[in-house]
């Protein structure tokens, strides 16, 4: 499983000209399942997500985490992400999980992530969404688990 996670002072996605999640301080994940992603690997990611130490403490530094600062988080399913790319020029998505695996397991992810962090907002899986972020740093990282 693969979050690329996003640092934002505020985030929104709309699905169909309609606004289906937004936050404030916290982080956007967007979200990409894998063939052989369970349960398991939807909670160690997210574990990974909420500890992530990627807010400026007192000092400057980066030393919080989405949890330590009640941050927010907006969650945004993203096939794409698994695509392989090591050669050609297309991608190829045969590494993505099934539509099926992958709704079920961003469901999940989201209701667990619901279960730990007080505001959490979703795009449309599968659906053509327009996301709009105002990165903080900029700070980027991916993140994948097994």
């Amino acid at each position: 499983m693969i979050g690329l996670i996003q640092r934002v002072a505020h985030a929104s996605v709309k699905a169909g000209g309609e606004i289906t999640g937004s936050i404030g301080e916290g982080i956007l994940v967007l979200l990409a399942v894998e063939p052989n992603d369970t349960e398991r690997s939807a909670e160690r990611l997210l574990d990974r997500i909420v500890g992530y130490r990627i807010f400026a403490d007192a000092n400057g530094k980066m030393n919080l985490s989405l949890k330590d600062i009640g941050g927010e988080l907006l969650v945004v399913s993203q096939f794409t992400l698994a695509a392989d790319t090591k050669k050609g020029m297309r991608p190829s998505f045969s590494s993505a999980a099934s539509p099926e695996l992958g709704e079920r397991l961003y469901d999940y992810f989201v209701d667990k992530a619901s279960k730990v962090v007080s505001n959490v907002q979703t795009g449309r899986f599968g659906a053509d969404m327009e996301v709009t972020l105002a990165n903080v740093g900029p700070t980027t990282f991916s993140l994948r688990v097994e």
